[in-house]
């Protein structure tokens, strides 16, 4: 695997839109990501799009990754990455999922269905879709159906924008003073587990 900086330099920059529900984390996800690069040396951003904050109504968050500062400010219209925690929003029109997508695009579901099934009912026959059950080993390693750490445990099984152990000691240093030590651990597992099950075409 590169480093996660000779990754990003072939890229310049990364940008990643998350697609969730109020309550599943990912306004968590994407601001947790933007910092954890920092400690690798690279440039992050990462922000929710304001919207009704409710539990349960659909939300949007954004990270940038890059090797040189963040300019940019506005929200990300076509993402090279696109995140969805809860597979019902994969039904409503509404919530967007593949706006501003392409063939370049690549998706990472949090589902129990196959990536062939998922594309088809996005409607996205040239772009690349992985799926896996973040919900289920949240569950099974938390106690909690909060997915968002196994999305980017998952999301680094097919972008390197910084290491698997990078991640786990971010989640460390963030967490500790936060949560119980049974918590932590239980992240950390969910992040493996997600990065060596998630499922390509």
């Amino acid at each position: 695997m590169t480093s996660p900086k000779t990754a990003a330099t072939t890229d310049r920059m990364v940008e990643i839109r998350w697609h969730a529900r109020g309550g599943q984390g990912a306004k968590t996800a994407a601001m947790f990501l933007a910092e954890a690069v920092l400690d690798t040396g690279m440039y992050g951003q990462g922000f929710p799009e304001y919207g009704p904050e409710r539990r349960g109504a659909p939300m949007r968050g954004y990270t940038r990754i890059s090797v040189e500062p963040i300019r940019r400010h506005c929200m990300i219209e076509k993402p090279g990455f696109v995140i969805v925690l809860d597979p019902t929003l994969l039904d409503s029109p509404a919530a967007g999922v593949t706006a501003g997508t392409d063939a370049d695009t690549v998706f990472i579901i949090n589902t129990t269905e196959a990536p062939s099934v998922i594309k088809e009912k996005l409607g996205v026959s040239g772009s690349t879709v992985h799926t896996v059950d973040a919900t289920g080993i949240a569950l099974d390693t938390i106690g909690r159906p909060i997915p968002n750490m196994p999305m980017i445990g998952a999301l680094l099984a097919v972008k390197d924008v910084m290491t698997v152990e990078d991640l786990k000691q971010a989640l460390v240093s963030r967490l500790g003073s936060k949560f119980s030590q049974v918590i932590i651990d239980g992240n950390l597992a969910a992040v493996d587990r997600a990065n060596k099950e998630l499922v390509s075409e």
